[in-house]
């Protein structure tokens, strides 16, 4: 798969969820069915079927049909595969409410991006997505640590976003006034102190990344030689020394704007993680829309797509939480093509006024996705977690694009 088909399938198996998880029945009739690589298809058929003789005992009729339908729908499924796919399938079905009493049916099928490891079934008013939405995550993490004399705070980087998990006042003395022997004592006390701090750090640090799965390294920063010490002297566990990046960064700050300092000092070293690849196409954009002709740069959807069809566009930038569909609009006397909000509000046609209806519609992301990869286009999906995708989203209507060449 290309790098575009990766991320393409990975954002659709994103807003199916996001659309799966929103639905909720008006019984206990939406069906889930979570099916692992080594069941057959002909013994969940088996199964399925004797669930559906089960439901003929529902007292409620409605519930009774719906159910049944959906158990038939989901056979009709399983019947296009011979096998179940690799890490297993996941199969949505039910009817959910529309306006007044109506219902419809929906039915998602899944090929989820991990393993799934029991066959699990399970009839109720919601959809059971749970074992789906860890899958959702960027396991990929970095720990973050920013220390000096007076505080330390422990965070993590997954994805695109930066946690604080612990924020520490050391209680230190910074300075004193006592000459002869006192100073003697006091110094040796503010080392005690210091040392004692140190200490509750790294066993706060091991207590939360010893045995974390993924995590990628530790980013060890701070404003001064606190930073060093703190590694150099081994008050960090012997493994999580080992995953320390070096060398370690410089910051100005040491409390949670301080790890936002940590993860910019070390963009460099934090290649493949969201963020980073983020920013850089972001920071390129905003270099190139900063030139006195906007130089190789073009933002807002109708310069986005007159570029991306001419095929000029080098690295089309689009934010993840963009919520728009491509429609076919007929009215009978023309058809026109539009980027709608909502495709099932009424939408007069552009042409003349007269009321249209939607002859076809889809998701505006794959909208791009398709035309990008007639043209060779690396489609970038900005996170709306992130600042990036949060000025994306604002400040450009959620998509911009990075030109291999500007149009006359």
């Amino acid at each position: 798969m290309s790098d575009n088909s990766l991320d393409r399938a990975r954002y659709d198996f994103k807003k199916a969820m996001q659309e799966i998880t929103a639905y909720k029945g008006r019984g206990t009739e939406l069906i889930s069915v979570y099916v692992p690589s080594s069941k057959l298809i002909s013994d969940v058929m088996a199964y399925l079927r004797e669930e559906q003789s089960q439901a003929t005992n529902i007292k409620s009729k409605t519930t009774m049909k719906n159910v049944t339908s959906a158990i038939d729908s989901i056979m009709s499924r399983l019947k296009t595969y011979k096998t179940v796919p690799d890490k297993g399938l996941v199969i949505f079905c039910g009817e959910v409410p529309r306006a007044g009493d109506q219902t419809r049916m929906v039915q998602y099928s899944l090929e989820p991006p991990e393993d799934i490891p029991t066959f699990y079934y399970r009839c109720d008013s919601s959809f059971f997505t749970e074992p789906l939405e860890s899958m959702l995550i960027d396991k990929k993490s970095y720990g973050l640590i920013t220390i000096d004399r007076k505080e330390a705070t422990i965070g993590i980087l997954t994805g695109s976003r930066i946690m604080v998990l612990k924020h520490f006042d050391s209680l230190v003395p910074s300075k004193h006034h006592q000459g002869g022997q006192s100073s003697v004592r006091f110094e040796r006390l503010i080392e005690i102190a210091a040392h004692e701090f140190y200490k509750k750090v790294a066993d706060h640090a091991t207590e939360i990344f010893l045995n974390k799965e993924d995590l990628q390294g530790i980013l060890v920063g701070g404003p001064g030689s606190t930073k060093d010490f703190f590694v150099k002297e081994d008050y960090l566990h012997h493994e999580l020394r080992k995953k320390v990046v070096t060398p370690y960064f410089d910051t100005g700050y040491t409390d949670e704007s301080g790890l936002r300092e940590l993860v910019d000092a070390a963009k460099d070293t934090l290649v493949g993680i969201q963020l980073t690849v983020e920013k850089e196409y972001m920071q390129k954009l905003f270099k190139e829309i900063r030139k006195a002709d906007g130089g190789l740069s073009a933002y807002g959807e109708n310069d986005v797509r007159r570029t991306l069809e001419a095929g000029a566009v080098d690295i089309l930038l689009v934010s993840d939480t963009l919520k728009k569909y491509r429609v076919t609009l007929e009215c009978g006397a023309h058809t026109t093509v539009a980027t709608v909000d909502d495709p099932e509000a009424k939408i007069p046609c552009p042409e003349c006024g007269a009321q249209t209806r939607i002859a076809a519609q889809e998701d505006l992301i794959d909208n791009f996705f398709e035309t990008a990869d007639n043209f060779n286009t690396h489609v970038q999906l900005i996170s709306g977690d992130s600042e990036e995708g949060d000025m994306l989203l604002k400040a450009f209507g959620g998509m911009a694009a990075i030109l291999r060449y500007r149009l006359g």
